[in-house]
Formats: C-alpha cells, sequence, structure tokens
C-alpha cells in the first residue's frame, strides 16, 4: 500500500504565496508521475500542475506563470509553490502519484487533500 501525505495549506491574502507538500511513502518501487489537483465547491476536481519522473512538468492554463511544480525522487516528494495568489485558486488540493509498488502493482494514489483559502 502507498500512502500520500499533503501538507502546506493555509489562510493566505490574494498575491500571496504559498507552498504545498506531499510524501509518498509504503510499498514503492518507483514513482512515476505525480501531480496536484484542486476541488472548488460545486466544481470539478481539475488539474493543477504534473511532473512526470523525467521532470517534464504541464500546468494549466490558469495558474502558468503562478505556479511551479517540482520533486524530489530522493524523498519521494512533490512541491508546489503557488504565487501571486488569487482568490479563484481557493480549493482543496489533492497529490496524486502513479506508482510502481514493491508487488508489482501499478497504482494511483491520492493524498487527503489539504485546504488553500485566498482572501481578496
Amino acid at each position: 500500500q502507498v500512502q500520500l501525505v499533503e501538507s502546506g495549506g493555509g489562510l493566505v491574502q490574494a498575491g500571496g504565496s504559498l507552498r504545498l507538500s506531499c510524501a509518498a511513502s509504503g510499498s514503492i518501487f518507483r514513482i512515476n508521475a505525480m501531480g496536484w489537483y484542486r476541488q472548488a465547491p460545486g466544481k470539478q476536481r481539475e488539474l493543477v500542475a504534473s511532473i512526470t519522473s523525467g521532470d517534464r512538468t504541464n500546468y494549466a492554463d490558469s495558474v502558468k506563470g503562478r505556479f511551479t511544480i517540482s520533486r524530489d525522487n530522493a524523498k519521494n516528494t512533490v512541491y508546489l509553490q503557488m504565487n501571486s495568489l488569487k482568490p479563484e485558486d481557493t480549493a482543496v488540493y489533492y497529490c496524486n502519484a502513479v506508482v510502481n509498488t514493491r508487488v508489482g502493482v501499478i497504482g494511483n494514489y491520492w493524498g487527503q487533500g489539504t485546504q488553500v483559502t485566498v482572501s481578496s
């Protein structure tokens, strides 16, 4: 089994910054893609940013130039640096990872979510 634990959410004023972290642990052989999704009240979950095992990144248009995703493979951790935050960035942010486990299973895993609230 694989667990993802997020941290770093909170309340910030518009224009401020936050850094989210997500650490993976458990039966991990290799972590493939990792990403951050978010879900605002009444809306569907959407991709914010993703990063492959080769450090290729992809961003939603709404966060390009403001958010940066990175990963530390030695720590099985993915980060999301969020700058110039806007009230519309308010959502629960979820970490996601595609993992090759030690028992030969490829699984898609989710964290429990962390709340990000941006006040105007």
